[in-house]
């Protein structure tokens, strides 16, 4: 294998966790770069989850079928990562190959990183083979981590949303002809005026994958899309048309029941959009609805992502719920439609360090809404400290996706104690204090969540604390409340 000083290869991040040792040698990762980015650029790692049943050679029908939806366009395999010593580089190119043949088709010739991982020291080596003919690798000594890969990520590109909705069939009275065409055409005319829309941007490949003489996918802009509406192919459907004819396809053709009057099931697809922490580009998934989301088929296909993408089993990131969601943004100027919330976000963002020499930072993982005195006009001043904490730290279950349920008033938290039994009947709408002791009996009611309380003399004994403290950020990864004559979150 020879030696190329003069290339790289870029690393976006690292596949996670990367213990290969005592495994057995094959494919573990697919390597993700995008034709946007510098040659040689790995912008994720997505485990391979789909093997033969008699060898550890990765199922490639399989992993291409998954593949396929999953990764947006705009990015694409560019290699394979294999464990073992570099003899197995070769068998990480030829894997990715095929991959990218059953993926894109044949044409696509372009290098391709094979990356091994060694058994015992862990060490990544990446070699590159130029083309499908060349016989040797080259090993490349040189690579780079991004130390901003978010910002090298949107500098180098941008995520482009379309949608173009279809409603079939289409019909008119045939009673006159002139009416008839005049509606298509208005039609037609309403459906170019979006697709022409100057802040809309089209990504365009060739359809002929087996050619050997590809063009590069172009971008342009809406506005230099020609459009030309063409009445010849408009016919009428005949009295006994049955609906079977492609170019004309009656309304027979869409019941939700078969002629025979027995139901006709089918799958109920979507497609969502989903951006996870640690993954640099968005994913595509299609669930089924007909499925509820704790059904548990529906529970086995996210389980398979979290596995290929490497994400936590402890923690919902691929429900429905966690979607990007686009109908937020309006189409002309790209502004949200609903009003924003009024709390602030992840306050400890930006705080800057303590200077001790040696430390380990642990935070609060996720995002959560901080809640405060006097918010939304409401005079909690000199009282609501606890109130407030427990409000911050639903917030969190909220937007982790743990529950639905809204965050809670005053006067709904203290319904929640008297409800349970722990409070009077007159303490609803009172201003009387709340502490760690009820907060952790309202996450019980509310949200079946179990809670551990801590007791220290005084602030000098928290240090005492702090691996305590550390382990629950690390696992747990909640805000936490903390007490003394005030309350703090």
């Amino acid at each position: 294998m020879a030696d190329d000083s003069n290339r790289l290869v870029r690393l976006l991040c690292r596949p996670k966790p990367l213990n290969t040792k005592g495994s057995d040698p094959g494919i573990h990762f697919w390597l993700i770069g995008s034709p946007f980015f510098p040659p040689l650029t790995v912008a994720s790692f997505l485990r391979r989850i789909h093997a033969l049943p008699s060898a550890a050679s990765p199922d490639l029908p399989k992993e291409s079928e998954d593949l396929r939806t999953l990764i947006p366009r705009g990015f694409e395999v560019v290699g394979a990562l294999a464990s073992g010593d570099d003899a197995h580089a070769r068998a990480a190119v030829d894997a990715a190959r095929t991959l990218r043949n059953l993926l894109y088709g044949e044409g696509t010739d372009r290098p391709v990183i094979g990356a091994v991982c060694g058994f015992d020291s862990g060490e990544l080596r990446f070699f590159v083979s130029e083309s499908e003919n060349a016989t040797g690798l080259e090993s490349i000594s040189s690579v780079i981590e991004e130390r901003d890969s978010k910002k090298f990520v949107w500098e180098n590109g941008c995520l482009l949303h379309c949608e173009l909705p279809i409603k079939l069939p289409l019909y008119y009275s045939l009673k006159n002809p002139t009416d008839v065409e005049k509606s298509y055409v208005q039609a037609t005319e309403a459906v170019i005026a979006k697709l022409r829309d100057p802040q809309a941007v089209y990504l365009l490949e060739t359809s002929n994958k087996a050619s050997q003489d590809i063009s590069p996918p172009v971008i342009i802009r809406g506005l230099q899309l020609d459009f030309s509406t063409d009445l010849s192919k408009i016919k009428a459907l005949a009295d006994d048309d049955d609906g079977f004819d492609a170019s004309s396809l009656s309304c027979s053709y869409f019941p939700i029941s078969s002629k025979a009057g027995s139901p006709v099931f089918s799958a109920e697809l979507k497609s969502y959009h989903f951006s996870p922490p640690g993954i640099l580009h968005p994913i595509t998934v299609f669930y089924e609805l007909s499925f509820g989301e704790t059904e548990m088929k529906q529970v086995e296909v996210r389980r398979s992502l979290h596995s290929r993408l490497g994400l936590p089993y402890d923690r919902p990131l691929l429900r429905i719920s966690n979607a990007l969601d686009f109908s937020k943004l309006n189409n002309n100027d790209m502004v949200s439609l609903q009003k924003g919330s009024t709390l602030l976000r992840d306050v400890h963002i930006g705080i800057p360090s303590s200077g001790v020499t040696g430390g380990t930072v642990s935070l609060v993982q996720g995002s959560y809404e901080y809640f405060h005195y006097l918010h939304d006009g409401y005079n909690d001043s000199g009282w609501g400290c606890a109130y407030r904490s427990l409000q911050t730290i639903i917030s969190w279950f909220r937007l982790q996706n743990y529950t639905s349920i809204e965050v809670p008033s005053h006067r709904e938290i203290q319904q929640t104690l008297v409800e349970i039994g722990d409070k009077d009947p007159s303490f609803v709408g009172s201003r009387d204090w709340i502490g760690a002791i009820e907060l952790s009996f309202v996450l019980d009611k509310l949200l079946g969540v179990t809670c551990k309380v801590i007791n220290v003399r005084s602030g000098a004994e928290l240090p005492e604390r702090c691996r305590e403290l550390a382990l629950h950020f690390e696992n747990q990864s909640t805000p936490v409340m903390i007490v003394n004559m005030q309350v703090y979150t």
